[in-house]
């Protein structure tokens, strides 16, 4: 599946499933009632490197973004966010974005890879574990997610060597 750095023409295509997940409030932090504009720039501002995966007819099914996680002399640190269209879970495509950024963030000159809050809920824990990265820590009852009440969320970590 192709994958590829987005540009600004895609965000109307990462919108409305960016607007599903968030809005949903069972895997990210933001505010469910983020507006668009605060979306993209959450999303794509500097100096995020935002990526799309596209299906065979051209379809945004999924994008992730590579930033530094911290500044200064730990900015060799990354951070990183993911999201596949509900519509085209079950693919490979968060596995293929995955791949792809970590390997962009090696390309990229980063030493480790950092989440700061993953839903404990969140199906991904499985997808993270399996591409190598370890649970850190656990913030306690952190995230007030809609079905199952209060739940934790991970900081995750991952050497890129």
């Amino acid at each position: 599946m192709p994958i590829r750095e987005a540009v600004a023409g895609d965000w109307p295509r990462i919108w409305p499933f960016w607007h599903r997940i968030v809005a949903a409030a069972e895997t990210y932090t933001w505010d469910p009632e983020t507006p668009e504009d605060a979306a993209r720039t959450l999303w794509t501002a500097p100096p995020k490197r935002v990526y799309v995966a596209e299906d065979p007819t051209g379809t945004v099914t999924g994008s992730a973004y590579l930033t530094p996680n911290y500044g200064g002399p730990a900015s060799a640190i990354a951070g990183a966010g993911f999201m596949v269209d509900p519509d085209h879970a079950g693919r490979g495509i968060g596995r293929a974005l995955a791949e792809h950024v970590l390997a962009e963030a090696r390309a990229q000159g980063y030493r480790a890879m950092v989440f700061n809050a993953v839903v404990e809920t969140n199906p991904a824990v499985g997808l993270w574990t399996s591409l190598g990265f370890t649970v850190l820590a656990t913030v306690p009852e952190a995230f007030d997610h809609p079905r199952h009440g209060l739940v934790g969320l991970h900081i995750m970590y991952r050497a890129l060597d």
